[in-house]
């Protein structure tokens, strides 16, 4: 008997894109299914932002596939790819500093109570949910009233995931969540990003760090100049040999050669 397939969440299929004659993506292939975590791997400059974009909907690609659940679409907008379950969690991320919690947690989709002229915010409603939000993906934070800029950086990125999966992601695209955390921070990140996994999300984490990738990840696709240089599955690579083709594999090597004093006489 053949187990079923599983169609993937997201699949890019040879996609590229270009900016005028500049080759920002070329033939890139990549996978995202349920439940899993996509590791996309890259020095500056190797396409990563891109790609972010096409899966984002910021951008349509050029060429190539781009299957949503099996269906093949050209994303219009951002808000086209929230309503097919794509979140896209950016480095810098959207929040007001100011803002509590529970205000940021619901920007953009406040609840309301009241009608007419007694219209007004929900404002115990989204305290009580993001608590509980925050609390199913054990995240246990002193308290939701304070300011949101008063958090370290690992715990706004952490609030960022709980909101994603709440609204309704089914595919969560992290940019960078870890580039500028320490170690300890950046464990508690990863933490709640294999949480997401857990409950059954597709998760695209976007990093120039192997270590970390490697912690988490299911799939390992590394860029370079655009286009794909390796792709892995978790049991098909050790974590010397991703972290030795991400900082230049034969190039490296070649380098070394280069820099070595020459013997004496």
């Amino acid at each position: 008997m053949t187990a079923p397939t599983t169609t993937p969440l997201v699949e890019l299929d040879d996609v590229s894109k270009y900016y005028g004659n500049v080759r920002a993506l070329e033939g890139v292939s990549l996978e995202v299914s349920a439940g899993e975590i996509t590791c996309v791997l890259g020095d500056n400059g190797a396409g990563k932002s891109t790609l972010i974009k096409i899966v984002a909907g910021l951008h349509r690609h050029d060429a190539g596939t781009f299957r949503i659940e099996g269906e093949e679409v050209a994303l219009a907008s951002p808000r086209d790819a929230l309503d097919r379950g794509i979140a896209t969690v950016y480095q810098d991320l959207a929040v007001v500093p100011l803002m509590p919690v529970w205000r940021n947690f619901f920007l953009g989709s406040e609840p309301t109570k009241g009608k007419g002229p007694f219209k007004r915010l929900d404002v115990e409603t989204m305290r009580t949910t993001t608590r509980e939000a925050l609390l199913r993906m054990g995240i246990d934070l002193r308290d939701v009233d304070q300011p949101i800029g008063t958090l370290s950086g690992g715990e706004r990125q952490c609030v960022a995931i709980a909101r994603a999966v709440h609204f309704g992601a089914r595919v969560l695209v992290l940019d960078e969540p870890t580039a500028a955390l320490g170690v300890k921070q950046s464990g508690v990140v990863l933490k709640y990003v294999a949480a997401a996994r857990d409950q059954g999300l597709g998760v695209v984490l976007i990093t120039h760090n192997p270590h970390h990738a490697y912690l988490v990840g299911d799939r390992f696709v590394l860029l370079k100049r655009g286009v794909t240089a390796a792709s892995h599955t978790k049991d098909s690579v050790t974590l010397d040999e991703l972290t030795r083709q991400m900082a230049g594999g034969s190039e490296l090597d070649d380098l070394r050669h280069e820099l070595e004093r020459p013997a004496g006489p």
